[in-house]
């Protein structure tokens, strides 16, 4: 199983979306600094996540995820806060 994730930093308004076979870990190397694109924005959690079966499924999902219409699903639908209606 693969997993498409998004952290958001407890320190700073940033959010990173990425993919894994292992999503513990994964948090674990983003937290400890092991990772230089996302070592100034330490501490994460993980805001949300997506499991596909393969890893080409998952590098699909990512890269959309990361462009425009990606980012805007991302925020209307799985970043809120708010109750879906008529939940």
């Amino acid at each position: 199983m693969w997993f498409v994730y998004i952290l958001k930093s407890l320190s700073k308004e940033y959010h990173y979306i990425g993919l894994t076979n292992n999503l513990k870990r994964r948090l674990d190397e983003h937290n400890s600094g092991n990772t230089p694109s996302t070592k100034p924005y330490r501490p994460f959690e993980i805001e949300a996540f997506v499991a596909v079966k393969t890893h080409e499924k998952a590098m699909e999902l990512e890269k959309y995820f990361k462009t425009g219409s990606g980012k805007a699903i991302l925020k209307k639908r799985i970043l809120t806060n708010e109750a879906p209606k008529g939940a």
